[in-house]
C-alpha cells in the first residue's frame, strides 16, 4: 500500500500527538503535585486560625451571646482537635476539656444566674481562651 503525501502528513501529525501525551501528563502531574504542597503548613494551621477567631467572640458576647458563640467554638474546636491531636495530644486534650467544661456550665445556668454562677462561666471561658493560646504557642513554629 502506498501512502499519499497527505496521508503521510496526517500519520506524522497523529504520531507526534502520541509523543506529546506523556509530556502533557507529566506537566499535569507536576502541577498537581505542586498545588498539593500549598503553603507547606499543616492543615491544622487554618483550623487554628478559625478557632482563634471564634474564641475572640467569647469575650464580648454576654451570657446569651456566649451560648450562641459556644456553638461555633465547639465546631471549630472539634475540627482543630481532629486535625492536630496526633501532633499535639496534650494541647488538643486541654482544648476539648475546657470547651466541654464551658458547655456544661452554660447548660446548667438558670435564667437568673447568681454571681457565683457567672464567675464559674467567666472562669470556664477563660480556660478556653487559655487552652487555645497554649495550642497556638505550641504550634507556632509549624504555622508561622
Amino acid at each position: 500500500m502506498t501512502m499519499t503525501p497527505g496521508h503521510a502528513r496526517s500519520r506524522a501529525c497523529h504520531d507526534s500527538a502520541w509523543v506529546r501525551v506523556p509530556l502533557v501528563l507529566a506537566a499535569a502531574a507536576t502541577a498537581v503535585a505542586l498545588a498539593g504542597c500549598g503553603s507547606g503548613k499543616p492543615a491544622y494551621c487554618t483550623d487554628r486560625t478559625d478557632l482563634q477567631n471564634s474564641v475572640k467572640g467569647l469575650t464580648s458576647a454576654g451570657i446569651s451571646g456566649l451560648k450562641t458563640q459556644l456553638q461555633q467554638v465547639q465546631s471549630d474546636a472539634t475540627t482543630l482537635v481532629s486535625s492536630a491531636k496526633s501532633d499535639f495530644p496534650n494541647e488538643t486534650s486541654a482544648i476539648t476539656s475546657s470547651v466541654d467544661a464551658l458547655k456544661n456550665s452554660l447548660s446548667a445556668l438558670p435564667s437568673s444566674p447568681s454571681v457565683a454562677q457567672i464567675a464559674t462561666i467567666t472562669k470556664d471561658a477563660g480556660s478556653v481562651v487559655s487552652s487555645v493560646k497554649s495550642f497556638v504557642d505550641a504550634s507556632d513554629s509549624k504555622c508561622s
